[in-house]
């Protein structure tokens, strides 16, 4: 049996198959889904083999859709495209296309739309390559168990990522800031768990997998996610199911045009909410907005240059309204940017913030931007009412070349100081929301309320990253003005 680290090189070993044929961001679309298929095919085989030795040897109750996870029809097998040497492409789509047909209600869109029968991209002889290098190990559960293929799964993101460059942000999260918000949110059996902007699913994913560190019913958990692009959604699926998790919906769309889950006509309302939405979205549909069907402009309409309050409103909106509560990843700008000044306000005078966390740079993939996170509360504690916790934590962070990390015992003072909700001199501010609000622009941001002793050159990073993003978005009305007076 392979080890974890014999495992994810075994994996990672596919794309050095594709380098030089295509693009290493598309690396994704391909290594996936096949990856994909042939784990399926192994536990299918190792299904039909136990079903086989419970019935004697009996072939047609060995097929029985009831001892199969998924079903593989005949001719659609990782074996028979194995054997295929023309028109290879073809018989993988073909195989693909035929197992999402036999398995409507699980695996609809899950291998995406990679084109597989492009032969400039990808030659026989490539894709033959890949197969034979994937055919090399038993992908079965009894090999490979659901946990140890499930990290080798996340491992393979992560690469992904790193070799992508600017598309990683669109579906990768730091995997430790990702810990620190479940810690945070603490998801409890039972409850409905939501990812508006779900990328590769690492956020739901891990409030499961949360559960289960701690012995929990995880399998009750209720996890939704919507996520606008079709390889990147259908990655979510397959983590999911690499994972031995289930139970969940994940669809495919863009949340603000057309979100996914309602009731009633109405959205749908969450538990918990955890998201990284896409920050500073400047191609959206604000007018739709403005006369928003399901009442989420409830403070206001953003600005066209920047959707960032379109998706806290829409996580809001979200929320369910007697115990519903998120956390959200963003840039500093949120939290001062002028623009949003009466969106904040009002989110703050309806006391639904209840703690800001400033994070050190480089957490986001491929930007050293600061980033922050913002929770809100619908069912705040006694103690918590009309006050807002501010946590400094800009310097709780490891730097590592050009990406940096959360450490356990990072993650740990941050989570103990959002529980403990008190006044830690240079770390933690506990404020009233009167005060606050004294501000013009109602602002947020972190460093106004923890007092440090000196600024340290962490402390400048944030003050300069936070100076950028004004210029940006200085710069962005400007623009908006001069167009407006253009056409005017």
């Amino acid at each position: 049996m392979m080890t974890q680290k014999e495992l994810e090189k075994y994996l990672w070993g596919a794309a050095t198959q594709l380098r030089g044929t295509i693009d290493a961001g598309d690396y994704k679309q391909y290594i996936f889904p096949l990856l994909f298929f042939k784990r399926i095919c192994d536990v299918y085989d190792e299904e039909f083999e136990k079903a086989l030795e419970e019935s004697d040897g009996d072939l047609e109750y060995a097929a029985f859709a009831e001892h199969h996870h998924f079903l593989v029809p005949e001719g659609a097998h990782w074996n028979d495209v194995r054997e295929t040497t023309v028109n290879v492409g073809m018989s993988l789509q073909e195989a693909m296309r035929a197992i999402e047909k036999a398995n409507p209600d699980t695996l609809y869109g899950i291998f995406g739309d990679a084109s597989w029968t492009n032969k400039n991209r990808l030659s026989d002889e490539t894709l033959t390559n890949l197969i034979e290098h994937y055919s090399q190990h038993k992908l079965s559960l009894s090999n490979i168990p659901d946990d140890k293929l499930g990290n080798a799964y996340e491992y393979l993101i992560k690469e992904f990522a790193d070799d992508s460059g600017h598309t990683a942000a669109e579906f990768y999260t730091n995997r430790t800031v990702v810990k620190l918000m479940t810690k945070i949110m603490d998801p409890q059996p039972g409850e409905s768990v939501y990812d508006p902007t779900c990328g590769s699913g690492g956020l739901l994913l891990n409030c499961a997998l949360h559960l289960k560190d701690e012995g929990k019913e995880y399998r009750t958990l209720k996890l939704y996610g919507q996520e606008i692009n079709l390889i990147t959604s259908a990655i979510a699926r397959m983590n999911m199911f690499m994972h031995g998790i289930e139970e969940f919906s994940i669809v495919r769309g863009d949340t603000l045009a057309n979100p996914a889950f309602l009731h009633n006509d109405a959205l749908k309302t969450f538990n918990v909410i955890l998201a990284n939405p896409p920050y500073s979205i400047k191609a959206w549909d604000r007018s739709s907005f403005e006369n928003d069907p399901y009442g989420r402009n409830l403070w206001g309409t953003p600005p066209q240059g920047c959707a960032d309050y379109a998706f806290q409103q829409h996580i809001q909106k979200s929320l369910n309204a007697d115990n519903g509560r998120s956390i959200s990843l963003w840039p500093h700008g949120v939290l001062f940017r002028d623009s949003e000044a009466e969106m904040r306000r009002k989110m703050i005078e309806d006391d639904l913030v209840e703690c800001v966390i400033s994070l050190g740079p480089n957490l986001f993939y491929n930007s050293s931007m600061t980033s922050c996170l913002l929770i809100t509360n619908n069912n705040k504690a006694p103690e918590r009412i009309n006050k807002v916790l501010f946590i400094q934590a800009v310097n709780e962070v490891r730097n590592e070349k050009t990406m940096s990390y959360l450490d356990p015992k990072h993650i740990e003072r941050i989570h103990n100081a959002y529980l403990a909700f008190d006044d830690e001199d240079t770390f933690t501010a506990v404020v009233d929301i009167e005060d606050i609000l004294k501000d013009i622009n109602a602002r947020l941001s972190v460093q106004l309320f923890v007092k440090q002793d000196a600024v340290e050159e962490e402390d400048f990073d944030v003050l300069l990253n936070d100076w950028e993003q004004s210029s940006k978005d200085l710069k962005n009305s400007m623009n908006e003005l001069l167009k407006t007076l253009a056409n005017g």
